[in-house]
């Protein structure tokens, strides 16, 4: 990725959120966009209607228990300020995913160019695809259990 900056340390930047509650993506996405700690210059308020409005357009979910939600265009404006937040949700949520699982994780990608968008999104296609990133999602992993995983099937 840019200057590369890796998965691993975009999460790193990002943290991971437990237990976030909400009964539906706008209410988890109105929950995490307070917890966050947000880019200067940018609000909760500006994170919750950018998420919400791609949901709109078609579901984040991804498959296997896992979304991607994101802003339409690039969110943040400097390259420092990108990151990927973890969220494992409280309740799982039916998103309309193609394999028609309920999501009980989210990986919110926050980042400032659509190039790093599209390779943050291969990159996370690729660990989706190998079972035990999986299965360290569904044991709800921690941070330092997650990097290392990263970092190991990288």
């Amino acid at each position: 990725m840019e200057n590369e900056t890796t998965l691993a340390e975009l999460i790193h930047r990002g943290g991971i959120f437990k237990n976030v509650e909400g009964s539906s993506p706008e209410e988890i996405y109105d929950n995490f966009s307070k917890m966050i700690d947000l880019p200067y210059g940018m609000t909760s308020e500006q994170l919750y209607n950018a998420l919400c409005t791609r949901e709109k357009v078609l579901s984040t979910a991804v498959g296997n228990g896992i979304a991607l939600p994101h802003a339409r265009a690039p969110i943040v404006k400097e390259e420092q300020d990108q990151k990927i937040c973890v969220l494992y949700l409280k309740n799982s949520l039916d998103m309309n995913a193609p394999d028609e699982k309920l999501v009980n994780v989210m990986f919110v990608l926050l980042t400032h160019n659509t190039q790093i968008h599209l390779k943050v999104l291969t990159s996370l296609a690729g660990l989706f695809r190998k079972a035990v990133f999986r299965k360290a999602l569904e044991s709800q992993a921690d941070e330092a259990e997650l990097l290392n995983l990263i970092r190991e099937l990288d």
